[in-house]
């Protein structure tokens, strides 16, 4: 028997159980729940190349992964579904193997996901593939109205996303595909969903305030602490991924100088036209890499402050580079001082923000030239190659 004709049978058979036993409190854990599971499968092992055989288990696995909730097995619906799996791989006559391997990857699914190979890890990457997408939010409301209807309780805004921002923190993808992939977007995801718990719980907060009508505070101070946090983690991202350009910078433009110096660079004796594109082309590649390896050039300072600078309040000790070459005991002291004194405090929290600021404004001044250089360097180079090979062609 074909697998690509299991494969479509097996689309049929858990097709038709989704659309003949709707149910409506099945929202997320839908049939589109398991398209969506069965496209990322597909995708993932595309990569990975795998084999006819290990395409059936992972694509039956995918396809019957969450069939056991139309059996109202919530609590217990991977072993269900394995047995239904089961059931339709011996009556497609399959070996006994390949129902063993469907079951196994079907119960690696089950939180927390205990993969031990790669086609369970392929099955179990796919079942939440969604959370380094960009469709995360969407498919996070519709699992809260699942759960809110299943249980019969509402569930707070602040609950769910805490919640939420738990099972992101805790999770990780097996596969170094969807690690590569996914983890920025779901970075994003998780960003995203501490950013809303944050602004809850202010929200929160005022209300609270607002209730037992305290005194006006004269600062905003959980606002204000809102403001730091926020805006150093949004520059450390930055920072982040501008260090990330940098190295793609570097590593693309690495590769094209070893193959110019290895195989090019060899031939320009038979075609001295090129001599010139090839030189241009080389140059491009070094400015590249020059700029890119000076955007992620650490910089150290002296470290050190005296305690008059401290007791000027002209120190930020929030910073290792100013601070590095101190005793412990001086910056145990200068860090007393600093939290004793609530201006002080935000003085070097600002002054640290800004500094961080500075640095980004180098480093993606920096990165511009590179990118720059790059695209403007490779436009030039070809058509210099492309005149030399038209107008002076190398006469037999």
């Amino acid at each position: 028997m074909e697998i690509s004709s299991v494969i479509t049978a097996a689309q049929t058979y858990v097709t038709t159980r989704f659309e003949q036993h709707p149910d409506p409190v099945l929202v997320y854990h839908n049939l589109v729940h398991t398209q969506q599971v069965v496209q990322a499968a597909e995708q993932i092992a595309a990569f990975y190349r795998l084999t006819e055989g290990d395409q059936l288990v992972v694509f039956l696995a995918a396809w019957f992964h969450d069939i056991g909730y139309l059996q109202g097995s919530r609590g217990n619906h991977e072993q269900t579904g394995a047995d239904a799996a089961r059931v339709f791989i011996g009556e497609q006559q399959l070996p006994e193997s390949v129902a063993q391997a469907v079951a196994d990857c079907i119960l690696a699914t089950r939180i927390p996901q205990t993969p031990k190979n790669l086609l369970e890890q392929i099955v179990c990457d796919a079942d939440l593939f969604h959370l380094g997408s960009r469709d995360f939010n969407k498919r996070n409301k519709l699992l809260r109205a699942e759960m809110e209807m299943a249980t019969g309780q509402a569930i707070s805004g602040a609950e769910w996303t805490r919640t939420s921002i738990a099972f992101l923190e805790s999770h990780y993808y097996h596969t170094a595909y969807c690690q590569t992939l996914l983890k920025q977007q779901k970075e994003e995801n998780l960003a995203k969903l501490r950013t809303k718990l944050e602004k809850k719980e202010n929200e929160a907060s005022e209300a609270a305030i607002a209730i037992a009508k305290m005194p006006k505070v004269k600062k905003p101070e959980r606002g204000v602490e809102t403001m730091f946090r926020t805006t150093s983690t949004n520059h450390i991202r930055l920072s982040s991924m501008a260090d990330s350009k940098a190295h793609i910078m570097i590593t693309v433009n690495s590769i094209i100088i070893s193959v110019l110096l290895s195989l090019l660079l060899r031939r320009l004796e038979d075609f001295p036209n090129f001599i010139l594109p090839a030189v241009l082309f080389l140059t491009t590649s070094v400015v590249t890499i020059v700029f890119s390896v000076l955007a992620t050039r650490p910089n150290i300072t002296t470290g050190r402050f005296t305690d008059e600078d401290i007791r000027n309040k002209k120190a930020n000790l929030l910073f290792f580079g100013n601070f590095h070459q101190m005793s412990y005991k001086d910056y145990e002291e200068g860090m007393e001082t600093i939290m004793k004194n609530g201006e002080y405090l935000y003085s070097n929290m600002i002054h640290d923000i800004y500094n961080l600021g500075v640095v980004l404004g180098h480093k993606y001044r920096l990165l511009r030239i590179a990118y720059n250089t790059f695209m403007f360097g490779i436009i030039a180079s070809v058509i210099a190659f492309t005149v030399a090979a038209i107008f002076f062609p190398i006469k037999g």
